[in-house]
C-alpha cells in the first residue's frame, strides 16, 4: 500500500478528542495546518506504528525531509548574518544550532513531548523525553509544516525558533558539545567514527571518577575524567577536537577576530 493511500486513511482515523490536542498545538506555536493528518504523523514515533499495525506510518521520512529543511534555513541565515566567516565557522555554527541537544531543548520549549504518540514500551523506558526522539519529532514537525504551508511560512517558524539558539553561539552563549562536534569533524575527515574507551574508574560507588580516552584513525586522545562516563567522553572528545582543528580554527578566524557581528 503506498504512503499517499495510508496518510489518508490516517487522516480519517484522527479522532475528535486527538484534533483537539492538535488545535492545542497550533495554539501554542501560531502553526496553522491545512492537513491535521500531516501534523498528527509528524508525531507518530515508529513504536507507536509497530504496535499500532501499520509500521510504516511513523514520522521519519518527515524527519528525513525537515532535517534538510531546517538546514537550508539555518544555512541561508548564516550567509547572510556573517558575510566575513569562511565556510568553516558558518559549518560549525550550522552543526551547534541543528544537534540534538539544541532541537531537543527547542522542542521541550514548545511541549512537543506532550503531543508525541509512542509505544508503550517506549513510553515506560522514558522515550518521551529522550533527546534523540525529540530532536527526530522537531524536525518531523518542520518537515510536515513544509509540506502543508510552503517554504515561505515554515522558514518564518524555523527563524522563530532557531535564531535565538544560532545567535547565543555566534556570542558563545552556549555549552559546547564537543562529542557532536568531534563525530562530525571524524565524519568528514576519515569517513570513520570515534571510538570511546574506558581507561580507567576510581573512588567509592557514590563517588565514581571515570577516566575515557577516544580513538580516532588509530590515534588515542585523552583520557577525559568524569563524574560518570558522558562527562569523561566529553572532555576526551574536547581534547581531540582541539588538537585535530587547531590549525583550522586560526585559519577560519583569520580575517574575522570579532564573535559578535554589527547587524
Amino acid at each position: 500500500m503506498s504512503t499517499t493511500v495510508n496518510i489518508k486513511k490516517m487522516k480519517k482515523a484522527v479522532t475528535d478528542e486527538r484534533k483537539d490536542e492538535l488545535q492545542l498545538f497550533q495554539y501554542q506555536t501560531g502553526l496553522k495546518y491545512k492537513d491535521l493528518g500531516l501534523l498528527n504523523l509528524a508525531f507518530i514515533h515508529r513504536s507507536y506504528a509497530n504496535e499500532s499495525g501499520s509500521p510504516h506510518l511513523n514520522n521519519e521520512r518527515l524527519e528525513f525531509l525537515g532535517d534538510s529543511v531546517l538546514g537550508l534555513v539555518v544555512c541561508e541565515y548564516l550567509y547572510d548574518r556573517l558575510p566575513q566567516r569562511k565556510e568553516g565557522y558558518l559549518a560549525k555554527v550550522k552543526s551547534f544550532a541543528v544537534s540534538e541537544d539544541s532541537l531537543a531543548e527547542v522542542a521541550l520549549k514548545l511541549k512537543i513531548d506532550n503531543f508525541i504518540l509512542i509505544g508503550k514500551g517506549e513510553e515506560a523506558s522514558g522515550g518521551r523525553y529522550k533527546k534523540a526522539l525529540l530532536a527526530d519529532c522537531m524536525e518531523a514537525v518542520i518537515g510536515s509544516y513544509y509540506l502543508d504551508a510552503g517554504y515561505k511560512s515554515v522558514k518564518k517558524f524555523v527563524m522563530a525558533i532557531i535564531k535565538p539558539v544560532v545567535e547565543n553561539i555566534i556570542q558563545d552563549r552556549y555549552q559546547k558539545d564537543y562529542k557532536t562536534m568531534l563525530q562530525e569533524f571524524v565524519q568528514k575527515r576519515f569517513k570513520s567514527y570515534p571510538r570511546y574507551i574506558l581507561k580507567d574508574k576510581t573512588g567509592p560507588d557514590h563517588d565514581r571518577v571515570f577516566w575515557m580516552s577516544v580513538e580516532i584513525n588509530g590515534a588515542e586522545y585523552g583520557p577525559g575524567k568524569g563524574k560518570n562516563k558522558k562527562q569523561a567522553e566529553q572532555k576526551a572528545a574536547e581534547a581531540a577536537y582541539m588538537k585535530l582543528t587547531a590549525g583550522e580554527n586560526t585559519d577560519d578566524d583569520s580575517d574575522d577576530d570579532s564573535d559578535e557581528i554589527d547587524e
